[in-house]
């Protein structure tokens, strides 16, 4: 029997699994089912015996199931076989592999920052080391996905890297062991100013609110009695972790989220289990337009309850909770079965999915839809649209010098040129750039492309090209040709003019060569806005109260 001829029965197979409960349900919609998998079997068959080229039927068959899921939201996913263990990391932060980030820079794939302590660390290798061959197979026109998918393994196997170390023109071996590698959910916490205490919380794998309670056990060990909790760009992760973390802050018994699905196993109401870590500290949460689902859990728990201030932009607004259902030959299906929704009773999801355009395009709530609720104060907050901040402090952009500098990867090279001439430079937190190191870039920059356009030379352009379209450009051509001439930007000019936003991005990439991460988080503390905000908020007690009184 075909191959493909198998596949049509055994969806009708696994179909008749799926519908055992058919007599209970509308009869209608598993008829559709059944019907329109069978014109799927079929259309695989036909199309695999009558296509002018061989295909691929695991390939084209996973498109057809994203592309099916893709109407949903993008939350839900299939998982092959050959995913899990990517999906495994995702979930628990864990793999076997070297402890490095790999990325892609000038056609080169480069170490971009090893983890302090793991086998790529403790092999030598540096950030700007470039990968050339993984057990003997040659990557150099590889992307860094396959790059780093080859370099994970089981640990304790070998791996043997052909490697250009920066600085250097001639390859090299270098053998190691790969080793179990689990990246930290807290990656930073230290002291800022005076007794106020910093834990950033990157993600929500598991042991996140153990590593939290470690870290802010340490800063109050510390002298710490204040506490600014760094939930920016944190993507979120696991509801239980979120739930254990929020109780670390509130009162055993309190409600932390609800969840509400269409299948009575969904509708859920998770509690604080536990006696808190700490009721009283005052709190600063720093969130972005990046931090989302259960970052927004713990955020919008902690703002319901008053119980800190959040500090920041208004976040993501994933209000959607997913499930992972086992499917045959090793797959999994992560479905979102359910909304959660925080103590004040609001859901923070921002877009409906349920409802799309005619292109298929979603949208978010309107703010007219948007329904209010208040906190235990009684301030007013709203729900369709993320948790909003108390203090909203916005994200100034780069200049279009630094931002071309950046996308130029030559911020990153010349890190390097001044790691390899520096064996040692001073603390994370006291490094500076001399005003005669910075002219030592400039030097350097005098040959290098980084050509950009200015927002002002575009909006001129734009004005330029709706003169001719309007016919009016020939009365004022003369009065564009000065402007032109007058806003023509001079990179000389803005290499001076946005010196201090330049030096600070090239200092802390310099420091990440000696210090890591963790080097360039303590480099940024006296130049972050929210921080600095933070800080302002908490040495103010009467500030803060009044902010959660909300009077």
């Amino acid at each position: 029997m075909h191959k493909l001829f198998k596949m049509k029965w055994l969806f009708v197979v696994a179909l008749a699994a799926v519908l055992g409960f058919a007599a209970q349900a509308p009869t209608e919609k598993y008829f559709d089912i059944a019907r329109n998998l069978d014109i799927f079997a079929t259309l695989l068959k036909e199309v695999n015996s009558y296509y002018v080229d061989d295909v691929n039927p695991n390939r084209m068959v996973k498109s057809g199931i994203d592309a099916m899921l893709n109407t949903l939201d993008p939350y839900t996913n299939y998982i092959p076989e050959d995913e899990i263990e990517n999906y495994r990391t995702m979930t628990t932060g864990m793999y076997g592999g070297i402890g490095a980030i790999i990325g892609r820079r000038k056609d080169r794939n480069i170490i971009l920052m090893p983890y302090n302590g793991f086998p790529a660390d403790k092999a030598g290798l540096r950030i700007g080391d470039e990968i050339l061959e993984i057990d003997g197979f040659d990557v150099k026109k590889k992307n860094s996905s396959e790059v780093s998918k080859l370099l994970k393994g089981q640990a304790g196997t070998k791996v043997k890297l052909k490697v250009v170390k920066l600085g250097k023109t001639e390859p090299e071996i270098i053998e190691f062991q790969r080793e179990r590698i689990k990246v930290d959910n807290v990656p930073y916490f230290g002291m800022v100013s005076g007794n106020i205490g910093y834990i950033q919380l990157s993600e929500f794998t598991s042991d996140a609110s153990r590593e939290v309670k470690k870290g802010i056990e340490d800063l109050k060990a510390k002298g710490a009695t204040k506490l600014i909790f760094d939930l920016r760009d944190n993507p979120g992760g696991l509801l239980n972790e979120a739930v254990n973390i929020s109780n670390l802050f509130i009162p055993k018994d309190k409600l932390v989220v609800n969840t509400k699905g269409k299948v009575a196993e969904w509708v859920k109401e998770y509690k604080a289990l536990n006696p808190p870590f700490d009721t009283e500290i005052p709190i600063a949460v720093l969130i972005s337009g990046k931090s989302a689902s259960a970052s927004e859990i713990v955020s919008g728990v902690l703002q319901d309850y008053d119980r800190g201030v959040l500090i920041g932009q208004k976040s993501y607004g994933k209000g959607l909770v997913q499930t992972t259902r086992p499917l045959t030959y090793n797959s999994q299906l992560k479905v979102t079965t359910a909304k959660y929704y925080i103590p004040s009773g609001r859901c923070i999801q921002a877009i409906d999915y349920s409802n799309r355009g005619s292109d298929g395009t979603v949208k978010k709530f309107a703010d007219s839809l948007r329904m209010a609720f208040k906190t235990s104060n009684g301030r007013v907050v709203y729900d369709g649209g993320g948790v909003s901040p108390d203090v909203e402090v916005k994200r100034e952009s780069y200049a279009q010098i630094t931002a071309s500098l950046i996308s130029k990867d030559l911020i990153f090279d010349y890190a390097s040129v001044y790691y390899l001439a520096h064996p040692k430079i001073a603390t994370a937190k006291e490094f500076q750039l001399s005003d005669a190191e910075y002219n030592d870039f400039v030097t350097w920059l005098k040959d290098k492309e980084y050509d950009y356009t200015t927002k002002v030379e575009t909006s001129i352009k734009d004005l330029a090209a709706a003169a001719q379209k309007e016919k009016y450009y020939d009365e004022i051509k003369v009065q564009l040709d000065a402007l032109k001439t007058r806003m023509a930007h001079n990179k000389e000019h803005d290499l001076e003019k946005n010196k201090d936003e330049i030096r600070e991005v090239l200092e802390h990439e310099i420091v990440s060569r000696y210090y890591f991460e963790k080097g360039v988080k303590e480099a940024g503390f006296d130049d972050d806005p929210e921080v600095k905000e933070a800080i302002r908020v908490l040495n103010d007690t009467g500030l803060y109260q009044k902010i959660l009184s909300g009077k």
